[in-house]
């Protein structure tokens, strides 16, 4: 934990309104923290900025989504959101991970570890209608939107934000949750790691011609590795990494030859895709903060730990963040934002983050990598994992949301 340099003392911040605490940052972590956070502790005050204006999607075939880890599922649920958000998702019952065009392959079973699923599907839209309902009717949360933080003033008791329309809080905790490219992360002077991995990925939703069967599919090809999750209504959620210099191509193909390319990269695995929606694409790469947190400021999700999608970890890993800082927020009620609070935090997320980003990032390299001796390790590890369940063990909990 780095302290802030040179903090006012309170009484020379100006006073204006307080605020226990300020979320930046109102996408699915910052509000999933809201909600969580007033049912925990609903004495606080809360305030979110988003620099978007409050608006939510209807659902459609081109809805993008999210893969939720069956741990994620029950903090869900303990946060009293499962129950309505479960009829909207699919769940993931199988999880078939193979390399194309060599032996090696494996495949993960809810069965064989006794759950009723590995985890859940669901489209982005219908989380956020869910949390943005929930958000309106608490009365401890104020919606500043649209919003920016423009200046960050520490003092030692309170952080003092100066908003991009003209109002001025002053709070006891900060926490940022506004993403990957997150401005306020930099006010509020943290460094970033940032390692780009010369890949695009490419996001649609497919069609398919028979049924999916709840099964979930990590392809890796020469192209990059394929992920297709399964959604209602007989389509699977595509993430089709592709090196940036053929991304562009990809992108102005027309959707028949796309489907085509897709096809041709993917295989028959999953059968026979009929149709795809709209494509979106965005640069990858691992991005890691020096700190967790600074003087009365914690990080949480992307603004926290931004990471290759190749395993689908990214929200499963700020619901872990939301989940600590409640607990640390629950133990240090007396004094939010002090020390032992945010050193608390810092020492809970410290492990998991480390573990969960240098298994995404090898995981990133060792299938990206073209090399004969490479391919050949690889697959006998993947092999090895078929035949001993042991083996196989840790990347099934890790794809559960057990290990923490």
């Amino acid at each position: 934990m780095t302290a802030a340099a040179s903090p006012l003392t309170d009484s020379e911040l100006v006073d204006p309104e307080l605020v226990d605490i300020v979320i930046a940052g109102g996408g699915m972590a910052g509000s999933t923290l809201a909600v969580a956070l007033s049912q925990a502790l609903p004495a606080l005050k809360l305030a979110i900025i988003e620099q978007q204006a409050n608006t939510i999607s209807p659902v459609s075939f081109d809805s993008r989504s999210i893969a939720l880890a069956a741990g994620s599922a029950e903090l869900l649920d303990s946060w009293g959101l499962w129950r309505e958000l479960c009829p909207n998702t699919c769940a993931i019952e199988q999880i078939k991970v193979s390399d194309r065009g060599h032996f090696g392959k494996t495949c993960l079973s809810a069965d064989e570890y006794q759950q009723p699923a590995l985890g859940y599907v669901v489209e982005v839209e219908h989380l956020g209608a869910l949390l943005a309902n929930r958000l309106s009717a608490l009365n401890n949360v104020s919606y500043i939107a649209p919003a920016t933080i423009s200046a960050i003033t520490p003092g030692l008791q309170h952080q003092q934000l100066q908003l991009s329309n003209g109002r001025t809080l002053n709070t006891r905790l900060l926490v940022i949750a506004e993403g990957g490219l997150s401005p306020s992360r930099q006010l509020a002077g943290f460094s970033v790691k940032q390692q780009p991995y010369g890949q695009h990925a490419i996001i649609a939703n497919l069609a398919l011609e028979r049924a999916h069967k709840q099964t979930a599919f990590e392809r890796f090809t020469e192209h990059g590795p394929i992920a297709l999750l399964p959604l209602p209504k007989q389509r699977y959620s595509l993430v089709y990494t592709a090196d940036d210099a053929d991304v562009a191509c990809l992108m102005q193909l027309d959707d028949a030859a796309f489907l085509q390319q897709v096809q041709q990269a993917f295989g028959y695995r999953a059968g026979v895709f009929s149709a795809v929606g709209k494509r979106a694409c965005y640069p990858l790469s691992l991005r890691l903060t020096g700190d967790i947190v600074r003087h009365r400021v914690a990080l949480l999700g992307n603004s926290l730990h931004n990471l290759h999608p190749i395993a689908g970890q990214g929200f499963n890993l700020a619901l872990r963040d939301i989940a600590q800082l409640l607990q640390q927020l629950r133990q240090h009620a007396d004094d939010i934002g002090g020390y032992a609070m945010l050193r608390g935090y810092q020492q809970a997320r410290q492990q998991d983050i480390k573990r969960v980003s240098t298994a995404t990032d090898a995981l990133v390299r060792l299938f990206s990598n073209r090399s004969r001796a490479v391919a050949l390790g690889r697959n006998l590890g993947l092999l090895a994992m078929t035949l001993c369940d042991e083996l196989k063990r840790p990347l099934a909990e890790q794809a559960m949301g057990f290990r923490s």
